[in-house]
């Protein structure tokens, strides 16, 4: 027997009731604006919020911290730039990749979910500004598009370059095309007095003609400001027309202040830490003019900044001696190492509202977190291949998840040198002897029947100066089997969380 149709008035509410129901639906999703700022090789020690003895001012990142909530154990997926930025972008451990081929090709598969096809794909206006480091499809030269980068892989503009401002060749990227080819050379430079990867330096190579290295860093400045002001724009021009005004996304990437240290005459003799700290110094001098064309703009209210680091410094320990200025804030070792200081960032979520002002968490996280964490915010169900490392701490933002109820099982990452580390707990484990990176030594061979790695408490020994691999065989062989569990799963996170 065929079914009736309901009265007309009747179909009428049953219409109004689902419409509504799905705007209800619509409405109750958050979709905040979303800024991450990352900068390039500072320390944990450099902002004063981290460390009170820091001979380096950071009032704008401190503020953000009094605003927000600082995260004391947060890491970057791997101690090295694009390590590091390749798990931002996908929510994936780096090792599972192979993100050191960038120079040669794009290292994010097409097709693979980011952080910025997340936001566009719920509405968002996609925008990055910065160093991108995760390679570009180069093979037909400069003078032509250069597939594979920030507009092939979710943002919808783009700003910025290729890699790190001493990594030539040295031109700016609009979209996918180099505003102007390097056509021109540039010699290579170094500054008395440092090691060979500090100061001033930078190497030979092509250079677009007109670009200085020192105004690299305020020219990002200014197109972050001016997306933020565009934006305000055509919101303003949708609302007038009668369409929905679009949150923005924006992924701020400085290449500061990683090498060539060059702090603007302004910030000269700003900070107690020479010409590194000088440069910080105008580093978060930038950050401040973002977060107050923010303010300019009326959308910081309704905006989650997220503030970090990509890896550790390059500070050596004379350096610390010379400067009573310690970058890695007590911790062991610098940039590339498996040691704690070349991947335990400086990590500020603000988000007004919603974060509580001042709070601190001691969760584990990782920068492949965000994925799941702006996933579960935008109510969107990851499927097994998006963000196979990403665990969501959206609760821990919303002061729903306590420190005793981690947000991860493990955290597992490999270092500059190839050494392997997996964080169970308190627990920590490096496969390999030496620092696995920059710090000396890199790498030691293990005597006969003695310890061939090294296993620290971090709870009891936040420097890692007592290695306890030989006392605690237990300890060792249970995280060196999640150590191979994770590695060849193939994912961390649950296929069905």
């Amino acid at each position: 027997m065929p079914r009736r149709c309901p009265p007309v008035r009747l179909c009428l509410l049953l219409l109004f009731a689902l419409t509504n129901g799905f705007a209800s639906a619509a409405a109750a999703r958050e979709t905040p604006n979303v800024v991450i700022i990352l900068v390039d090789d500072m320390g944990y020690g450099d902002p004063g919020c981290f460390n009170p003895q820091s001979k380096i001012p950071t009032p704008n990142i401190d503020e953000l911290a009094r605003d927000g909530m600082r995260f004391t154990d947060a890491h970057a997926p791997g101690p090295l730039c694009h390590l590091s930025r390749y798990g931002l972008m996908t929510g994936r451990f780096p090792f599972r990749a192979q993100p050191g081929k960038w120079s040669k090709q794009a290292t994010i598969a097409a097709g693979r979910m980011t952080i910025a096809s997340l936001a566009r794909s719920v509405g968002y206006r996609t925008s990055m500004v910065g160093k991108w480091h995760l390679g570009f499809d180069e093979s037909n030269g400069y003078e032509n598009p250069l597939p594979g980068g920030p507009v092939d892989r979710g943002f919808d503009s783009y700003f910025g370059i290729r890699a790190s401002t001493d990594i030539p060749p040295y031109f700016y990227i609009r979209g996918n095309k180099a505003v102007a080819p390097p056509t021109n050379q540039i010699a290579a430079n170094n500054s008395e007095g440092w090691a060979p990867i500090q100061g001033a330096f930078w190497r030979a190579g092509g250079i677009a003609p007109g670009l200085e290295l020192k105004d690299v860093l305020p020219k990002f400045t200014d197109e972050a400001i001016s997306v933020i002001e565009s934006h305000t724009v055509q919101n303003a021009a949708q609302k007038a027309a009668g369409q929905s005004e679009q949150p923005l996304f924006l992924y701020l990437a400085y290449p500061a202040p990683h090498t060539p240290w060059l702090p603007a005459p302004e910030f000269l003799g700003k900070s107690g830490a020479s010409m590194y700290g000088d440069f910080a110094v105008m580093v978060d001098a930038m950050i401040g003019r973002v977060l107050t064309s923010l303010d300019k703009a009326g959308m910081s209210d309704d905006t989650l900044v997220i503030f970090s680091s990509d890896n550790g410094p390059v500070w050596y320990d004379e350096d610390t001696e010379r400067f009573g200025h310690d970058s890695s804030g007590g911790l062991r070792g610098m940039k590339a190492d498996a040691w704690e200081a070349g991947h335990r960032m400086p990590f500020v979520v603000r988000w007004p509202g919603r974060v509580k002002p001042a709070s601190v968490s001691h969760q584990t996280i990782s920068f492949t977190d965000c994925l799941a964490t702006l996933a579960e915010l935008y109510e969107v169900p990851l499927k097994a291949e998006d963000g196979p490392d990403s665990f969501s701490f959206l609760p821990v933002l919303r002061g729903e998840q306590s420190d005793d109820q981690p947000v991860r099982p493990s955290l597992v990452m490999q270092s500059g040198g190839g050494a392997m580390t997996v964080r169970v707990g308190d627990w920590k484990l490096i496969d390999q002897l030496g620092s696995g990176g920059f710090s000396e030594p890199r790498r030691v061979k293990p005597e006969p029947g003695a310890p061939a790695g090294q296993l620290f408490n971090l709870r009891d020994d936040l420097a890692e100066t007592t290695d306890l691999f030989a006392s605690q065989p237990d300890i060792v062989q249970r995280l060196q089997s999640e150590l191979d569990r994770v590695v060849t799963a193939g994912r961390s996170r649950p296929e069905r969380d």
